[in-house]
């Protein structure tokens, strides 16, 4: 098949290049509206509580609509009470919830409100007033709309002395959105210059490093064009595209300098492009198809998680690597073609070398290798028990892992989203940013007995609750008029008798229908704290216990949303790692024909992921560091990035396993035994793979420097375990395991085994180090 697809690539690589330039093209123009297109929700879980709750506020109410914000208003001139500072603040929230673009719905708060009302809504520093605003815009029209919104007003109210902002899940996606877009941008910056300078360095040619793009451009063009269609159709999170990018950028280059080093390699010992590209498929493009393969697979398991961010990043890591490898296999043959031996040409000025010093790695330096590992296997219980005891030791501070949702907290300071939610929490108190809403629905008018009782005694079973530092709702302006039954004050003739201000209140947060009424409980702390979680399992508790037929509720919020994500997430984890486990088995078992290295090749990994997840909580919870690189401190991970790095870190660990396996394999094969075959493989491969490693921390280094907080954990705990990899792992861990195992390496029940030749054998005279 190798031979065959060298010679259909040969023949129509005209028309097959034409066809990939008009296939990026195509793809470029459909990627053009992606970031507007993606989406910053997809953390509610189908038919979760958090969801219903969302769902049930969402119409009906006299103020609430399918978007609502807070309006935060900062008089720095003013104090609250005095003339000029209920004039500039009315003002402004007359302004702003007359901007057409905000198609508000209503507000209610400091605005619409009077007298000793108002009270509630002025913060502690007697500058701060807020409004809760109703918008009739959906999720992905305020992701695009309110960033802009929000940037006018800081233009027009700065100037004044007055700090306006929107809080809101729409303008703090929004303000995610253009922050990833730049950090984004940055990365793209810093990676493409390092990669080529790496690849420079290796190559120590500049055609073979330009040629090395065509596979991560073609592979991340690709992505974002089919990604952008599906977008349009399906909600996407933004954190797909970045994760698409720092994988595509990463794999891709991977693949192309196995690959091409090959056909150098090849080229350099004197035979022709035909042959030498046949060879290149025959060898490494076998190995790079079946590591695609690997990944996909493994990343697929991912979808088995009912939760929308993680199946879209799932998908953009899909799409990207079938693409890297597509093109891997397919175009950049079809361009080595082209280039032929020119890919050996603009050599840099280097030290004198021997013949092939164009190849990355060195003869001198697989020889090194070659001693590393045997002298590793001289003693390969000491250093297996002392390489296991430190990647255990940075193992130990994963037990203190916790996870939950994005948060304000990932904004930066400067973020004028990001100071609107420090605002309301420093004035308001810090649950006051993030409250649990208990939402109790009928089938009849909550004014009906028996249930108008029990929804009447519902709100002083939740003040008492631990952590609970208010309660509001409508019973409270509902008991100044009937202290008895504070329902019956729904009554229509009642209710008009009303103050203004009362009835806005109960408008506020009973329905329209008088079938849904809304209770805000506000914590003590954060949305993912201890305490905040604690408080949430006792309002589902209370919320359960409702006894009354026809009555139900349901609780929402930001810690009810991360508390339910977290459990979506731990309920698939154990199918998916079954999956992911059987398929990278049985992959390595038809590759290798051996039961117990896929067995070994998986403790490793275990080893190697449980070392990066220490490393992370050291530098994110217990902020170990991460002033040194610019990470914010935070006490918990993003709870997408554990699972995340579980199926990467296991695809691309088992990526750099199959390349060292397969050499050691074929040494093993030849007649050497165990010990010096596996020094020869790793002579042979440990360069290149160390190459290559260089490479991909190179590109997760730097998306975890440029990016937003749950890139920056991603691409850190990536970069690490790449590093470890590449270091601990493949050259002391492995080279051990496998001394230890000895002729174990290879059993399968009912094959027998040749006894091997001389331990020394040295390799065929073709077999240059590096090759893979």
């Amino acid at each position: 098949m190798p031979q065959r697809l060298n010679q259909a690539l040969h023949r129509f690589r005209g028309p097959l290049l034409v066809l990939w330039l008009v296939a990026l093209a195509a793809a470029a123009v459909a990627a053009l509206p992606l970031a507007d297109r993606l989406s910053g929700g997809g953390w509610y879980v189908p038919g979760s509580d958090s969801l219903r709750a969302v769902r049930s506020t969402q119409s009906g109410f006299a103020d609430r609509g399918a978007g609502n914000l807070t309006l935060v208003v900062t008089d720095e001139r003013n104090l609250a009470g005095s003339a000029e500072f209920d004039r500039r603040t009315s003002r402004v929230m007359r302004e702003v919830t007359g901007d057409g673009r905000l198609r508000t719905t209503g507000s209610y708060g400091w605005l619409t409100l009077s007298g000793a009302a108002r009270e509630e809504f002025v913060g502690k520093d007697h500058r701060t007033a807020v409004t809760m605003v109703g918008s009739a815009l959906d999720d992905g029209t305020a992701r695009r709309v309110l960033p802009d919104v929000q940037r006018d007003l800081d233009h027009r109210y700065a100037p004044e002395g007055l700090r306006v902002s929107m809080v809101s899940a729409g303008t703090f996606w929004g303000e995610i959105n253009k922050l990833s877009a730049e950090g984004l941008q940055r990365a793209e910056l810093v990676t493409f210059p390092l990669v080529l300078l790496i690849l420079l360095l290796l190559y120590r040619g500049v055609v073979a490093a330009v040629v090395s793009f065509v596979v991560p451009v073609t592979a991340i063009v690709l992505t974002f064009g089919v990604m952008s269609v599906l977008a349009a159709h399906l909600e996407l999170s933004i954190f797909a595209q970045n994760a698409a990018t720092m994988i595509g950028l990463g794999v891709g280059v991977d693949y192309s300098l196995f690959l091409i080093s090959r056909y150098a390699d090849e080229l350099t010992a004197g035979r022709d492009r035909a042959t030498a590209l046949a060879i290149t498929l025959r060898t490494s493009g076998r190995t790079v198809l079946f590591s695609g393969l690997i990944v996909v697979l493994a990343m697929s398991s991912l979808f088995l998680v009912d939760l929308n961010v993680l199946r879209s990043i799932a998908l953009g890591i899909v799409l990207v690597v079938a693409f890297a490898t597509l093109a891997s296999v397919v175009v950049l043959p079809a361009v080595l073609h082209l280039v032929g031996d020119r890919i050996l040409r603009g050599r840099l000025p280097a030290r004198r070398r021997a013949a092939g010093a164009h190849r990355p790695p060195s003869t001198g330096r697989g020889d090194r290798w070659g001693r590393v590992a045997r002298q590793i296997m001289r003693r390969p219980v000491l250093f297996l028990t002392v390489a296991s005891a430190a990647l255990l030791a940075l193992a130990v501070p994963s037990l203190d892992l916790r996870t939950f949702t994005p948060d304000a907290r990932i904004a930066p300071t400067s973020s004028p989203v990001r100071q609107g939610f420090d605002t309301v929490r420093a004035q308001f108190g810090p649950g006051t940013a993030s409250p649990h809403q208990v939402v109790v629905t009928s089938r009849s008018e909550l004014s009906v007995p028996p249930g108008a009782r029990e929804v009447a005694a519902l709100q002083e079973r939740l003040v008492r609750l631990p952590h609970v530092t208010a309660v509001r709702s409508p019973l409270d302006v509902l008991r100044a008029v009937s202290p008895g039954r504070p329902l019956a004050a729904l009554e229509p003739a009642a209710f008009a008798r009303l103050p203004a201000d009362a009835r806005r209140t109960v408008d506020h947060y009973l329905s329209a229908d008088r079938r849904t009424m809304v209770l805000e409980v506000i914590g003590d702390d954060y949305a993912s704290s201890d305490r905040s979680r604690a408080l949430l399992d006792s309002l589902r508790a209370v919320a359960a216990g409702l006894s009354t037929p026809g009555l139900h509720a349901v609780v929402g919020g930001e810690t009810a949303e991360g508390v339910d994500a977290n459990t979506a997430i731990g309920d698939a984890l154990p199918e998916v790692v079954a999956v992911m486990l059987a398929v990278l088995y049985l992959m390595l078992l038809v590759t290798f024909r051996s039961l117990l290295l896929p067995v070994k090749a998986i403790a490793i990994n275990v080893l190697s992921l449980g070392a990066t997840y220490g490393v992370l909580v050291l530098v994110f919870q217990r902020g170990l560091g991460s002033a040194l690189f610019g990470f914010a401190r935070s006490d918990h991970l993003q709870n997408f990035v554990p699972i995340l790095l579980l199926a990467i870190l296991f695809s691309l660990s088992t990526d750099y396993e199959v390349f060292l396996l397969r050499r050691i394999r074929e040494e093993y094969d030849a007649g050497a035994d165990s010990t010096a075959a596996v020094a020869a493989g790793m002579a042979r491969t440990a360069p290149l793979i160390s190459g290559a490693a260089l490479l991909m921390v190179a590109v997760f280094g730097a998306f975890a420097l440029t990016g937003i907080m749950p890139i920056q954990q991603l691409g850190l705990g990536l970069a690490v375990a790449i590093a470890l990899d590449a270091t601990v792992i493949r050259l002391v861990v492995v080279p051990a395991a496998m001394r230890l195992m000895g002729r174990w390496n290879w059993w399968l029940p009912g094959r027998g085994q040749a006894p091997p030749v001389a331990s020394g054998r040295a390799p065929e005279p073709s077999q240059t180090p590096g090759r893979v």
